[in-house]
């Protein structure tokens, strides 16, 4: 396993380097993951027989067919993912009012020991499904979410407590069931470490757009003397601002805009009371860097246009493709000085990167 977890992450470095040659960055830094147990998410079908249940997953054959594969292990997975899955498919075979019907079981674990599981189910939830599933919650101490068509049933909670270090500091980071979170908890450490080495110590303020739940935004605090944060996703908000308050934290603010919305609102094209609501005067910042950290589809035109502006540019990506394409623009003003490949995703295609950007 470890020289083909070594080639597969030879072949990205390799790919990397290649795709973004003609911008000439500086050599790549390149952050493993472990080889096993990494991933903190994970997902299963739910399959039925006659007289037995299973997870499963799927996988294609070569005439396009999927084929059910029966999954009773699972070392993609975090070791406490793997360590719940037989003991809770055993009490939920016990239990046919929890069985019945159940399509899928969702995992979310986290490095401080937390562990929320979401049941799927294709048929209404009662009572009775609810009572029989706090007894197994509190059997297994594990938090457990239950989900049918147009209803959910939180029974304590729906989000874990994730604690991620940084340096020598503690971050506690509320993870809600279905918001976004980063996958891989110890590589997303080392791009927190990354990302705080890149920004140094500015006496000037940080702007961040898609800042989702704060998980970047915690850390990079530290380094400047005031941070104004952006994201959309009313869920992520809540939790960023948790995560804030939860932490000690006291010199961010978080705006519900899209990076769309802040560009008009910033270039004084629109006023937006969502910043009147949250006490939020752009005119008071003193912005030197910008992070960002976007969807799979990059940056928008206006944008890129609006980061252009900024002595220093912190740019996370998950595709490098979107990236590439970003830094056609971003790169008449900015050379990279700083070049990083996270292996979030070992043994697929995908690949994490960060580049630095600072003023020509």
């Amino acid at each position: 396993m470890t020289s083909s977890y070594q080639q597969q992450l030879d072949a990205k470095v390799e790919r990397i380097s290649a795709q973004f040659a003609e911008y000439q960055p500086p050599a790549l830094e390149v952050f493993e993951s472990p080889e096993q147990y990494y991933r903190m998410r994970a997902e299963f079908r739910i399959w039925h027989t006659e007289d037995d249940l299973f997870y499963a997953m799927f996988e294609r054959d070569e005439n396009n067919n999927k084929k059910v594969i029966r999954i009773d292990e699972f070392p993609v997975a975090d070791r406490s993912i793997n360590a719940l899955m037989p003991l809770l498919l055993a009490a939920l075979k016990a239990e046919p009012i929890l069985s019945n019907r159940l399509f899928e079981a969702h995992f979310l674990a986290t490095l401080k020991g937390e562990m929320l599981v979401s049941l799927v189910y294709r048929c209404p939830l009662t009572a009775e499904w609810e009572a029989a599933a706090k007894a197994i919650s509190e059997q297994l101490n594990i938090k457990i979410f239950g989900r049918s068509r147009g209803q959910k049933v939180i029974l304590t909670d729906d989000y874990v407590v994730e604690e991620l270090t940084v340096f020598d500091r503690k971050y506690q980071y509320k993870q809600i069931e279905s918001s976004f979170t980063q996958p891989n908890a110890q590589v997303c450490q080392k791009m927190l470490e990354w990302a705080c080495n890149a920004a140094q110590q500015s006496d000037k303020d940080l702007l961040e757009l898609y800042c989702g739940n704060g998980n970047f935004t915690l850390p990079l605090s530290t380094c400047f003397r005031r941070v104004l944060a952006t994201e959309l996703a009313k869920s992520s908000v809540y939790a960023a601002e948790w995560n804030i308050q939860q932490n000690g934290i006291d010199n961010i603010q978080v705006a519900r805009l899209s990076a769309e919305e802040f560009t008009q609102a910033y270039n004084g094209e629109r006023v937006f009371r969502r910043l009147q609501e949250a006490k939020i005067d752009i005119s008071t910042y003193d912005f030197d860097t910008v992070f960002v950290d976007p969807p799979r589809a990059g940056i928008d035109d206006e944008t890129l246009k609006l980061l252009q502006r900024f002595e220093r540019i912190i740019y996370i990506s998950c595709n490098p493709d979107t990236l590439h394409d970003n830094l056609k623009q971003l790169s008449q003003t900015h050379k990279i000085t700083k070049f990083a490949l996270f292996d979030q995703f070992p043994y697929t295609h995908h690949v994490e990167s960060g580049v630095l950007l600072e003023k020509r």
